[in-house]
């Protein structure tokens, strides 16, 4: 699944992605800093159907949001996580076994606590409007 995209179509592309992988319950997603990915969350969230404030978690490495669609939906940003340990201390690892969407930013910062199920998505800058969103073909 792949997507080039700008930011007025990113509701657009957060339901067709969702709707082709919602049986994915954790969703990582891999990007550089300033690509979109906690904007592209808040999409999903929204879509989802989350009435909270959508923010960064950042410094609380997770947001609990409630959504009228699917119940409970974390959004964690491991981008401050200095070992597998620490997301461990925080209760990351209870929230990815919950069975409730989790959105993981800077996923890379602890991949053994990610399972094979995990949905791995990668978003790329193409250029200052533009973003390319895909699934690597072996997930698709």
């Amino acid at each position: 699944m792949d997507a080039i995209f700008t930011i007025d179509q990113i509701d657009r592309v957060a339901a067709s992605f969702f709707k082709k992988c919602q049986k994915h319950k954790v969703w990582a997603f891999h990007a550089p800093m300033g690509a979109g990915k906690t904007t592209f969350i808040s999409a999903l969230c929204t879509h989802l159907g989350a009435k909270d404030t959508l923010s960064s978690p950042t410094f609380a490495i997770v947001n609990e949001y409630s959504s009228t669609s699917v119940g409970t939906l974390y959004h964690m940003d491991w981008y401050r996580l200095k070992s597998e340990g620490e997301a461990i201390d925080a209760g990351v690892e209870d929230l990815l076994n919950s069975g409730s969407y989790c959105f993981v930013e800077w996923p890379e910062n602890a991949p053994n606590l990610l399972g094979p199920e995990t949905l791995h998505l990668f978003l790329e800058v193409l250029d200052a409007q533009t973003r390319r969103l895909y699934i690597p073909e072996e997930q698709a």
